[in-house]
């Protein structure tokens, strides 16, 4: 493992948590939510119910879990109310942890690029 030093690593802490609006899940391998934090209301997640099935509160999470014990990063997916956000899912013994990490910034840099050089092609046309 790398030698990262404590002020490093404080510093991506305080720009994840500050920046990318962490939130967090923890699901049981049965399905059942186990815990949940962080930022989870800007995600319009309001009405978690401990015990209830992850995929009837968290719909995006149909068919990904449990993990065969194998993370998993799915970058740059739209919810519904049109937030950005990366979602990481990673197991552990407690059970599968998906974590939330907003990532609108990297979305409308992503889409800023795609439309230029869309306007760039239209204008190369002949």
């Amino acid at each position: 493992m790398l030698n990262i030093p404590n002020p490093v690593i404080n510093y991506l802490l305080d720009m994840i948590l500050m920046e990318r609006s962490l939130a967090y899940f923890l699901v049981k391998k049965d399905g059942s939510l186990l815990t949940w934090g962080g930022d989870i209301a800007k995600y319009g997640f309001t009405n978690l119910c401990q015990g209830a099935k992850i995929n009837e509160q968290a719909f995006f999470l149909e068919g990904l879990l449990p993990l065969d014990d194998i993370p998993l990063f799915l970058p740059h997916i739209k919810t519904n109310n049109g937030i950005a956000l990366d979602i990481h899912l990673f197991p552990s013994d407690e059970g599968d942890w998906v974590l939330l990490l907003g990532s609108t910034w990297d979305d409308k840099y992503i889409s800023s690029i795609q439309q230029r050089f869309n306007d760039f092609s239209l204008s190369a046309s002949p």
